[in-house]
């Protein structure tokens, strides 16, 4: 049976499962992780769109709000022809769409982007491991969508005027060969200027940790649960770190840095989402920034980097893991897909 989702633009189209392969543990986990990001995604941006006032942004807000919705519905109608049970993930009752503006329309541009990046992210390492040929026509699909969807926020965010570019470097005269092991020094000697793939991954990281401390500024002020408020207060404070440390070692080189977005919050204190859904979202994007972290440490080579990237992904790994039993212990925290547990079959 042929399962075609169409919103708009937007059609999500999964061929028979010819194949009569159940789910396995990449299609049951990435389908999973999938489902429960856009249960989310849909609250946050049905909430967006009830504040928006800028028309091309609102238009923006609409097509992702699109591709959010049909892939959840798509992603509905595999887990009902496998008989498999739906993740409870977010709803209705985890957004206050009536509850005032939170952040000013510009940063809902940041914002997709922010969270752009981490459906590519997931949808590309998909791809190569999933193996039915409907679920990996599905994540294709999301693939394609996603990057589409990222070039409609950058074009909006650069006909807006609110792009800012990663600084320009000269061109080199010929191409060279790195003779010198000094090339790998950062801490002692001769240190080398930052090469472009090192400027690339701490541009990326210091973008993310702006957008995160504004989304983490907002969270704080209209938590309802103490412990949850000094959770994102102390989330903002490691963003806030990590900002001015990658900021620091391009401005060593006179190159310029993403501005901050604290301004574009507003003094809102009325929850939009619940306790559990901002919990999670951060609990999410942090876990994306080890990823983003590893990403970078896999293209530098200077020894003061590396050594900045390992120490900052175990304090935000650290901070993963407080805000995961926070969770657990409020019973928010839905389980992922798992192998059997054959010890407790054998103790039964």
């Amino acid at each position: 049976m042929d399962t075609t989702m169409t919103s708009g633009s937007v059609q999500f189209t999964i061929g028979e499962n010819d194949t009569n392969d159940k789910l396995t543990s990449a299609e049951q986990a990435k389908l999973w992780a999938a489902y429960i990001g856009n249960s989310m995604c849909r609250c946050v941006l049905h909430y967006m769109l009830n504040h928006v006032e800028d028309q091309d942004i609102k238009k923006v807000l609409e097509n992702g709000l699109n591709i959010t919705e049909q892939l959840v519905k798509t992603i509905q109608g595999i887990y009902t022809q496998e008989e498999y049970p739906i993740p409870i993930g977010f709803s209705e009752e985890d957004v206050n769409v009536a509850a005032p503006r939170l952040f000013i329309d510009e940063f809902y541009l940041h914002y997709l982007k922010y969270v752009g990046k981490a459906g590519v992210s997931l949808y590309a390492i998909a791809v190569p491991l999933v193996t039915r040929p409907d679920i990996r026509a599905l994540f294709t699909q999301c693939l394609d969508f996603t990057a589409k969807f990222l070039n409609e926020v950058n074009e909006a965010i650069i006909n807006k005027g609110f792009m800012s570019r990663p600084s320009f470097i000269a061109y080199p005269d010929k191409v060279e060969f790195i003779k010198k092991q000094n090339y790998l020094n950062g801490f002692f000697g001769e240190v080398r200027p930052l090469q472009a793939l090192e400027i690339t991954h701490l541009y990326d990281n210091i973008e993310n940790n702006a957008t995160s401390k504004a989304v983490l500024i907002g969270f704080s002020q209209v938590a309802k649960s103490e412990q949850v408020r000094s959770y994102f207060v102390r989330g903002k404070e490691i963003a806030a770190k990590h900002y001015d440390i990658f900021s620091n070692m391009l401005a060593k080189e006179q190159l310029s840095s993403p501005p901050i977005f604290d301004p574009m919050v507003t003094t809102s204190t009325v929850a939009p989402f619940s306790d559990k859904l901002m919990m999670f979202h951060k609990l999410d994007m942090f876990a994306m920034r080890i990823r983003g972290y590893g990403n970078a440490l896999s293209m530098c080579a200077r020894h003061d980097f590396a050594e900045k990237l390992a120490r900052l992904s175990i304090e935000v790994g650290n901070f993963v893991e407080d805000g995961a039993n926070i969770m657990i212990d409020h019973g928010w925290l839905e389980q992922p897909p798992q192998a059997v547990d054959r010890e407790e079959l054998v103790t039964k």
